[in-house]
């Protein structure tokens, strides 16, 4: 076995592989960017080696740098994570020739099976199902226009060398063929270093489930079941689940089956995943297989008991799978929230900047629920322009999907972070859409369930009444506590009144409470009432109550004669008043927003990429205006109407923040 490995990453996955080597009894080296001098990686691991400047194609993947940092620290061994060398042939090549183990697959099986275009023509010939496509190379975008017709709208035009979502785009006709070919062709280049496109057929009604193998060097493979990752946004995905709720065991049994036929007919060892695409008939066509660990894997080893990493270490150092295919068992449920710097009310746009409050759940296990978190961040901690907009990967574990369903969604409502902008939000709303939890879902879930972006959750009458009785209770006590700082009374039970006005959601309920030492009754003017039991305190930044037996977490802030309250998904500005102060609120004229109308404002921090249009030139709706990228990933901005351009206040190259102005409208 190995004494010292070197993790050629960044992040949670760096720290996630660290926390595996340190219970195997392996020394773990660090390598770092300028960026990441300060990263819970580099603090976590026994040694760190700094590899050069922030962006990635300066530092962590110039396999020099990363080769130089193995031969100062004398590390047997390489785990590359996700992303960056992973599945680099090069890297690989280079670390065998330095007699350096790679934990992962033999170099034949990336150059394989990390190529899209001769992976899926590898899987056909191992009789393995394929989406139709062309897998010969795109000379440009016309040529890429003729090739979509040919195969018939949509089409998938994607990255060869891709992943991620980088250099992946639909298009439905011969301008966005030509427009997607290019976005996708420059993504791949700047993310890749390889600008090789193919294209496929797009199978409407899609759902993505995955395969999860296991391979030695000794002839043994299994699969340890798969993972539903249906639930995406620009082709990344976003939730992920194991088992799949679609799946019967004779359609999991033919995927898993085919996956290690794959596996086998490339010669793989280390983990890999085959990714398939299956329609609601349950056919199942295979997408690509990631020689590498997923960002996803947490789910299959809380279902399956199996630490993906330590096999992974395992099998490098020539140990052969003490797994067979009879030994896999899948235990309960599992589901993984992916919490990214992005944020859902500004098209999930990313966001970058200090988190000045890092506060995730607790984890912990027990028969009836498991809580997971692997993260690469803390509290103070940067999340940097340069890289994955990933902050941390929630899972819970339960029994039963319902179970596991429940326990995420306390996590997310428990889980504090502040000073970007973030997607827990969205993430708690996913939780309870009713497609979801039915587990009714395809690849196109948020294209269809929110046509116009996220805008927040509008909570049910019911959950608002309980909050308004739980708001209600925490200001009495905010009220109780205020008064006996400020000194001003003996007996503040009596000057701490018992009628209140509480004001949320655009509903106003005038409500009394009566309290007692175990909790206090909220009585609303139907006459119905609502027991509140909590043991919140002022200045507390999360309270978890009681309404009537029904639990309830809430993430609050302090504001004038209130809170501003979140909880499963929804935002609240919650108001609590006395009857007077209730009358003079109402008579209050409520504050308009800036006319921002004919500005087209950054929605992210990132840099210019290319400004499509001049002064004095008229656009049209939907019209292509300029690029911005962000977190290596291109965004381009539309016209919302018809125009004239009238400045332009940016030009390629230029860094710019959220809400600076790039044009201005007549």
């Amino acid at each position: 076995m190995f004494d010292k490995i070197l993790i050629a990453n960044r992040g949670e996955i760096a720290c996630r592989v660290i926390k595996t080597a340190r219970a195997m009894g392996i020394k773990t080296v660090a390598i770092y960017s300028d960026a990441d001098r300060n990263a819970l990686h580099v603090q976590m691991a026994d040694e760190a080696v700094h590899i050069g400047p922030a962006p990635a194609n300066q530092s962590y993947i110039v396999i020099d740098r990363v080769m130089e940092a193995i031969r100062q620290t004398g590390a047997q061994a390489v785990h590359p994570g996700y992303g960056f060398l992973s599945e680099n042939p090069k890297f690989a090549q280079a670390l065998e020739a330095e007699g350096v183990a790679f934990i992962g697959p033999p170099v034949g099986a990336i150059e394989a099976m990390g190529d899209k275009i001769t992976s899926k023509k590898i899987a056909a010939e191992a009789g393995v199902s394929t989406v139709p496509g062309y897998m010969g190379l795109i000379a440009d975008a016309e040529d890429a226009v003729k090739i979509s017709n040919e195969i018939g709208y949509p089409v998938m035009i994607k990255a060869s060398a891709g992943g991620g979502g980088k250099g992946m785009r639909i298009a439905w006709s011969d301008d966005e063929a030509r427009e997607g070919f290019q976005s996708s062709k420059n993504e791949a280049a700047n993310s890749f270093g390889d600008d090789r496109i193919f294209i496929e057929k797009f199978v409407t009604q899609p759902r993505h489930i995955e395969i999860q193998v296991l391979a030695d060097s000794h002839g043994n493979a299994v699969y340890l079941g798969e993972r539903e990752c249906s639930i995406q946004r620009r082709n990344q995905k976003v939730i992920e689940e194991a088992p799949s709720p679609f799946l019967d065991p004779e359609t999991r049994a033919a995927m898993g089956e085919q996956a290690v036929r794959l596996a086998q007919a490339v010669g793989y060892t280390s983990a890999g995943t085959v990714e398939f695409i299956v329609d609601g008939e349950r056919n199942f066509y295979f997408l690509e297989m990631n020689t590498r660990l997923q960002v996803e894997h947490p789910v299959t080893e809380l279902i399956t008991g199996v630490d993906l990493v330590e096999q992974m270490i395992r099998i490098a150092a020539g140990a052969p799978l003490e797994l067979r295919q009879q030994d896999v068992k899948l235990n309960g449920w599992a589901i993984e929230s992916r919490l990214y710097a992005e944020d859902p009310y500004r098209g999930f746009l990313p966001s970058i900047g200090r988190l000045t409050r890092y506060r995730p759940p607790a984890e912990g296990r027990s028969a009836e629920v498991v809580t997971r978190n692997d993260t690469g961040v803390y509290e103070g901690g940067e999340i940097s322009m340069y890289y994955d907009p990933m902050i941390a990967k929630l899972c819970t574990w339960a029994p039963d999907r319902a179970g596991a369903l429940a326990a995420m969604r306390d996590a997310l409502d428990g889980f504090e972070l502040e000073g970007i902008g973030h997607n827990l939000p969205f993430l708690s709303a996913v939780m309870d859409h009713p497609k979801f939890v039915s587990g009714d879902m395809t690849t196109a879930f948020i294209a269809k369930e929110y046509p116009n972006g996220f805008n927040g959750v509008t909570l049910e009458n019911a959950k608002l009444r309980q909050v308004a009785a739980a708001a209600a209770a925490m200001f009495r006590v905010a009220e109780i506590r205020r008064s006996r700082i400020s000194g001003r009374m003996d007996n503040h039970e009596r000057k701490v009144g018992s009628d209140w006005v509480v004001a949320l959601g655009g509903t106003t309920h005038a409500v009394q409470i009566s309290a007692d030492r175990d909790g206090a009754d909220v009585r609303f003017e139907d006459g119905s009432v609502l027991r509140v039991v909590s043991d919140w305190v002022p200045g507390q930044s999360l309270a978890r109550l009681r309404v009537d037996d029904a639990g309830l977490v809430m993430k609050v802030d302090k504001i004038t004669s209130g809170f501003r309250l979140r909880l499963r998904g929804a935002e609240l500005k919650v108001n609590v008043w006395t009857p007077r102060q209730a009358e003079l609120a109402a008579l209050m004229p409520d504050k308009q927003p800036p006319d921002t109308s004919k500005l087209l404002l950054c929605p992210m921090p990132g840099m210019i990429v290319k400004i499509d249009v001049e002064p004095g030139q008229e656009v049209q709706d939907g019209q292509a205006l300029c690029t911005v990228e962000a977190m290596k990933m291109e965004n381009i901005l539309r016209a919302e109407r018809r125009g004239v351009v009238a400045k332009v206040n940016a030009a390629a190259g230029d860094s710019l923040a959220v809400d600076d102005v790039i044009l201005e409208f007549e």
